[in-house]
């Protein structure tokens, strides 16, 4: 399937055309155009066009349409024809879109209504939509968008401590530079041969924009940027992290008024302030020289980024990979180097020549981490256009949508126990007692109870499932892991490295063990069942419930098919208090526009 790809800014448009093969890994994705057109002025803009080597020259077009009027003619002057749908990449899509988007009249309605949270950029990118709508009018357009990749992040992650009417009205922390996260996160695993779900991993994104991103186990759970892409890293002419009583300070002292207070924090600010110069390349050049101002903000550059890594390290309880991209981040290695040193605690550390002698051609991603060291570190090109011609093209070519119900099943707190947790809890060669079966087959209730104790309180009598596992495991909901005073992470049975410890009692003595979680939500199916459904093991889908008192559709929900199972949905109690579950409650299924499998570890 062949895409073209627009990146629309008010100054610039950068765009490529890709073949792509949706079900094929993302190295198979082949660039077969790439172009920009940058610097509109009255005199025309500086243009780059070609295949492998674009060529550079001065073009006449003075405006963003004029630019994109101009991309069929350069597109057939190159032999580049067969077009089958255009993407778009789109800064801000709010909470609600969360994947890639066919644009119509009403979602761009939509989107256009989330403007006041990206002023300075949705307008440019619907201005680019509504210029290739009109060039081709037969070709469908599709939105991809920077905040979606970050919508996994918990509450706790995106939300500001501010009165509830300002939180109303979408005062939230949104994360951006999505696609280039995902992207950086698929090709680091891919390098490492490693199943994402395996990976604590931070993305570094370090060019004239710069964020940082923890991305535990394939989903993104915080980005250093909020609401706008002010937050966070000190940026070309961004400042990164700032108080806020900065807006009055400067208000009551200097009399700005907030337009021109936030003209000032996107375009005047950051390096650009420090020292004179957006570029990290003229910087670096200065303070080699000696320029004060320059030494002081690389230094400030790098201690910001240095600061989230350990902050970020610290919310996924450790750190596998750190992965730096864009600009500053491929093409600087003294600055991965002052970022890095110091973190030797966390078991990162940098080798010199690894670091000063990197090749990312050809989608590279090398590792530069000293022998030994227990964080892994890569170096790879960003390649946002290609992630957006491959999120269009698996989104185009889903087939339609159905709606298959499933029964929706509701899991209260239990734990499924080892057999030396079993003779730990009552008693030397002690066997749980079968008592109840359960719909999975093979599984049944033990007529045995547990109490489980954390910092804060108790709970008793905590329901055993058989039959014993190999690891224990103890699953909650987020209620009662308050109760219990022990934060309890989202897990999908199985996952329990670097997960809590929490007091098991029973008759015969107490065991203090790992594996307390809150079980992801995820579906049971027999294989006949999914082959009717069109869905597979390890696919994510969405469902939305029927028959519920409250209309909720939940994300993100795990397949397993198993030989013989019992199709049901299973939720904990409080999503099901959330959805006003009542028996009968049913699900109906969608497949997310692009399926993502994981593979690697069996489903328990």
């Amino acid at each position: 399937m062949r895409i073209l790809v627009f990146n629309a800014g008010s100054s610039s448009l950068k765009f490529g055309v890709f073949d792509v093969a949706p079900a094929a890994p993302l190295e198979h994705t082949r660039q077969i155009f790439k172009g920009a057109f940058d610097r509109f002025g009255a005199d025309g803009c500086d243009a780059s066009l070609g295949t492998d080597t674009p060529a550079r020259s001065r073009a006449p077009h003075t405006s963003l349409a004029d630019a994109i009027a101009a991309v069929p003619p350069v597109l057939a002057e190159h032999g580049v024809e067969g077009l089958d749908a255009i993407g778009h990449r789109i800064a801000h899509g709010g909470a609600e879109f969360d994947r890639a988007t066919r644009l119509d009249d009403a979602i761009l309605e939509r989107i256009s209504a989330l403007t006041p949270l990206a002023p300075l950029h949705n307008p440019a990118n619907l201005e680019g939509v509504a210029q290739a709508r009109a060039a081709w009018p037969e070709l469908p357009q599709w939105g991809v968008f920077d905040t979606a990749f970050h919508l996994t992040n918990p509450a706790r992650a995106t939300t500001y401590a501010v009165p509830e009417a300002w939180r109303d009205a979408g005062l939230r922390r949104y994360g951006f530079h999505g696609t280039s996260h995902k992207y950086v996160a698929r090709r680091a695993a891919e390098a490492l041969g490693t199943d994402p779900r395996d990976l604590r991993l931070i993305s570094l994104h370090l060019g004239n924009g710069a964020s940082a991103c923890a991305i535990n186990r394939g989903q993104s759970i915080d980005s250093s940027m909020g609401m706008t892409p002010l937050e966070g890293l000190v940026m070309g002419t961004r400042p990164g992290d700032i108080d806020p009583g900065a807006f009055g300070f400067l208000q009551r002292e200097l009399g700005l008024d907030i337009d021109t207070i936030e003209a000032a924090l996107n375009s005047d600010s950051g390096l650009k302030a420090l020292t004179g110069s957006s570029d990290m390349r003229d910087v670096e050049g200065r303070a080699a020289e000696g320029d004060a101002r320059a030494q002081a903000a690389i230094n400030l550059y790098a201690y910001r980024a240095r600061k989230y890594i350990g902050a970020y390290a610290a919310a996924m309880g450790g750190l596998d990979a750190l992965v730096f991209t864009g600009g500053i981040g491929e093409n600087s290695a003294s600055m991965r180097r002052r970022i890095c040193d110091g973190l030797e605690f966390i078991g990162l550390k940098l080798d010199h020549d690894r670091n000063m002698g990197l090749a990312l051609s050809g989608r590279a991603c090398p590792q530069i981490q000293a022998y030994g060291a227990r964080v892994q570190v890569l170096v790879t090109e960003t390649a946002e256009q290609l992630m957006i011609a491959h999120e269009v093209a698996a989104a185009h070519l889903a087939p339609p949508a159905h709606a298959p119900s499933i029964p929706v099943a509701v899991s209260a707190r239990h734990v499924h126990l080892s057999q030396d947790a079993v003779e730990a809890l009552f008693g030397p060669g002690y066997q749980l007692t079968p008592d109840k079966p359960l719909r999975q087959p093979g599984n049944w209730a033990a007529a045995e109870r547990v109490t489980l104790e954390g910092p804060k309180g108790r709970i008793e009598r905590v329901a055993i499932l058989g039959p014993t596992r190999p690891r224990t495991q103890i699953e909650v909901s987020r209620t009662d892991s308050f109760a219990l005073g022990v934060d309890a992470p989202v897990r999908q049975s199985g996952e329990l490295d670097g997960t809590p410890q929490i007091r098991l009692i029973g008759p015969a003595g107490h065991l203090d063990t790992d594996g307390l979680i809150v079980a992801a939500r995820h579906i049971h199916l027999n294989p006949a069942d999914a082959a009717a459904m069109g869905l597979e093991d390890r696919q994510f889908v969405d469902v939305h419930l029927t028959h519920s008192a409250r209309a909720l559709s939940f994300a993100h929900v795990l397949v397993r098919v198993q030989p013989n199972a019992f199709t049901e949905m299973h939720i904990d109690t409080d999503e099901a208090n959330a959805a006003g579950i009542t028996a009968g409650t049913e699900g109906e299924i969608a497949p997310e526009l692009e399926v993502t499998e994981l593979k690697g570890k069996p489903a328990e």
